[in-house]
């Protein structure tokens, strides 16, 4: 009988061949932020994924928070991300771009001319974060945005979107996840403010729903989805006593704007703690539609989980880097390389991005 995580899936509008979803990853291929033929080129190799969603991609020059992570607010952006598009389309895939305004984790290095690196209020991360020009810097104090700028930015995601989908995007997913700027919001130790986006849950979650809502007001919502990592640590976003009762707050929130699909991250595979199995279940109670599942999975889990009715697709983020075909290794019960090489995540150029073969 043929394995579940290999049967097609009905998302919104589009039907995706199987239910393995290539998670977003930043791989800094992105030349002065504009993708490129590198970029068609990697991503078209994956395009077996069920769903391919790409790597976090800024809708606004103040969002460029890394060295060169791609855009999507210009032209000669979304022209290079047709390339991206059809590359993965003409081999049969699908593929939604991540939006992903870093908020407080950049430096104004990494922003083009007039870029400010923003944030609910002006509390900076400790640590350093690499630009091109002089290496290693300290994290700046972002500059608190105002109700104008937080209308300014909402109002970029929208034309992001839309530009999305001029580009052939099948759709978009929001990073709510990993310390950006719309975890910030949810946060109460990286937003302190004391307007209506600040102090209670439902506060907090303001900028959040109200993206996700303008976004699918123009785009559709089977287009619009949203990555979240409630417990998640990185980019310093500490635990506190409210996590379980302010997803499942923006949970329901999210189901009753009726977005295609929520996808939870789990990084404890990679060492962050563990997401504790009662908030994926509050998640999967309160909102109806497509639920997405990562952290450390294989084939064998993947599949487990899908047939529990856990998830409905399940996404896998650097097996997909080293292996290519990771959907026909799967299928054909061929072992998986194991060689990586860490030290290219993120430089330019095609070694270790667009050079790691198929099965022999």
């Amino acid at each position: 009988m043929e394995k579940k995580i290999f049967t097609s899936y009905r998302l919104g509008q589009i039907t995706l061949k199987n239910r393995i979803v290539m998670a977003p990853m930043t791989r800094s291929r992105a030349i002065n932020n504009v993708p490129n033929s590198l970029i068609a080129e990697y991503y078209g190799q994956r395009a077996s994924a069920g769903l391919v969603i790409t790597e976090g991609t800024s809708p606004s020059p103040n969002a460029l928070g890394y060295a060169r992570i791609p855009g999507i607010f210009n032209a000669d952006q979304v022209n290079g991300w047709k390339l991206v598009t059809k590359a993965v389309h003409d081999k049969g895939g699908h593929i939604f771009v991540q939006l992903m305004h870093t908020g407080r984790v950049g430096h104004e290095l990494n922003l083009p001319k007039g870029g400010k690196v923003l944030a609910p209020s002006p509390l900076a991360n400790t640590g350093q974060m690499w630009t091109d020009q002089e290496g290693l810097k300290e994290y700046p104090v972002p500059h608190s945005m105002t109700l104008d700028e937080v209308k300014a930015t909402k109002e970029e995601y929208v034309q992001a979107a839309k530009n999305a989908i001029e580009a052939g995007f099948d759709g978009i997913e929001l990073h709510g996840a990993n310390g950006y700027l719309l975890q910030q919001f949810l946060s109460p130790i990286s937003n302190v403010r004391t307007d209506i986006y600040g102090g209670s849950i439902e506060n907090r979650a303001r900028f959040v729903l109200e993206v996700a809502k303008e976004v699918s007001d123009v785009i559709g919502r089977d287009k619009t989805a949203i990555r979240l990592s409630p417990f998640g640590v990185a980019n310093e976003m500490p635990q506190y006593d409210e996590i379980e009762s302010a997803y499942s707050y923006l949970a329901q929130k999210l189901n009753e704007i009726g977005i295609v699909y929520i996808h939870l991250v789990d990084h404890s595979a990679m060492g962050a703690p563990a997401v504790p199995s009662t908030i994926k279940k509050i998640v999967r109670e309160k909102f109806k539609n497509t639920l997405i599942l990562s952290g450390g999975y294989n084939a064998e889990r993947a599949e487990a989980d899908i047939q529990s009715g856990a998830a409905d697709l399940i996404a896998i983020g650097r097996p997909f880097i080293n292996n290519p075909d990771l959907i026909d290794r799967f299928k054909k019960n061929q072992a998986t390389s194991e060689v990586l090489d860490m030290t290219t995540f993120y430089t330019p150029g095609e070694k270790g991005y667009t050079d790691y073969s198929v099965y022999a």
